[in-house]
């Protein structure tokens, strides 16, 4: 056939809640509308269970799926050096002892950051993935973790049996609160504003250090990269529909910084009394699934203008009379 339609939530556990809301309207709206004369479509949700079930953001083993889609499986602890530069500031380690008194702590480590070496570098520090400790945020792991070779695998069927695979991954905790984002990988050859304008959809961000925030072992990447390697004649789009939550302003990714740093303190080291572990794990809830009724209706509202726009432009749906 054509066309291959994957649309994937979950990979990130807890992420999985705003990616099952996305999916269902995708399935209620849209599927109804695919010409499936020429498309097949794989919805995969859920790609972390674990994480899901225990609101955890990795799997199992402490490791981000979203950094150990390394090509090949070539990890190299070296990707990274200044996470280790930075790690007292990253990965805290001990108890946590109280919100008030690790954010006062968190405030003053980072403010030492930002004058010595600048956002940018704390950003790619903090956000690129790390392959050194297992115990810290962003971990890579060393080797493929077996969710990362299932979807491996999808995307090598995919690429084998289809003519073009259009892969639509569903995130949330980065960027504008009231604005979804439509994030590229920079292996992407179109640019963002060529992208926006095609579909007729406000933001569309390349993931590097310049639009975005640059990231290793991308999902959406390594389907670009076996493309490249393995099967240069076939078309491939792949992106990340990131829905903000604490927003784009400084204070609001510090905010996201101290909730992911704490949350993998809390799950490593423990926390002094549980007050604290609630207040932390409810921060962390909010970082990607917020309970405010107008943000949830405007995530929907962006998951569907964002599906019209990218499906209509690769001639997926049906044409109405």
């Amino acid at each position: 056939m054509e066309n291959l339609v994957i649309v994937s939530t979950g990979q990130h556990g807890i992420e999985g809640y705003v990616g099952s809301a996305v999916l269902k309207l995708f399935m209620d709206e849209f599927i109804p509308r695919i010409n499936f004369g020429n498309t097949g479509l794989l919805l995969i949700h859920a790609i972390n269970p674990w994480g899901m079930k225990y609101h955890r953001k990795v799997n199992e083993h402490g490791v981000d799926l979203n950094r150990n889609s390394i090509f090949e499986g070539l990890f190299d602890p070296n990707v990274n050096p200044d996470f280790s530069k930075l790690k007292f500031l990253l990965a805290p380690a001990g108890r946590v002892h109280s919100f008030v008194r690790e954010t006062m702590s968190f405030a003053g480590r980072t403010l030492k950051v930002l004058l010595t070496d600048g956002a940018e570098a704390l950003t790619n520090a903090a956000l690129l993935g790390q392959y050194v400790d297992p115990k810290a945020m962003y971990y890579g792991g060393d080797q493929h973790e077996e969710e990362t070779k299932v979807m491996i695998d999808f995307f090598r069927e995919g690429l084998e049996k289809y003519q073009s695979v259009l892969h639509l991954d569903l995130h949330s905790g980065y960027g504008p609160r009231y604005q979804m984002s439509i994030t590229l990988v920079p292996n992407e050859p179109a640019l963002s504003n060529e992208l926006s304008e095609r579909f007729r959809f406000p933001l569309v961000l390349k993931s590097d250090s310049r639009e975005f925030y640059a990231t290793h072992g991308d999902m959406t990447a390594y389907l670009y990269e076996l493309r490249d390697s393995k099967f240069p004649d076939k078309h491939v789009f792949a992106t990340v529909l990131e829905f903000g939550t604490f927003g784009a302003s400084l204070l609001a990714r510090l905010r996201s910084l101290r909730a992911m740093i704490l949350e993998s303190q809390l799950y490593a080291y423990g926390s002094k009394d549980e007050k604290t572990a609630a207040k932390i794990r409810h921060e962390f809830q909010e970082l990607y699934f917020p309970a405010e009724h107008r943000w949830r209706e405007k995530a929907l509202a962006d998951g569907r203008q964002a599906f019209e726009g990218i499906l209509s432009a690769y001639g997926i749906l049906q044409k109405t009379p």
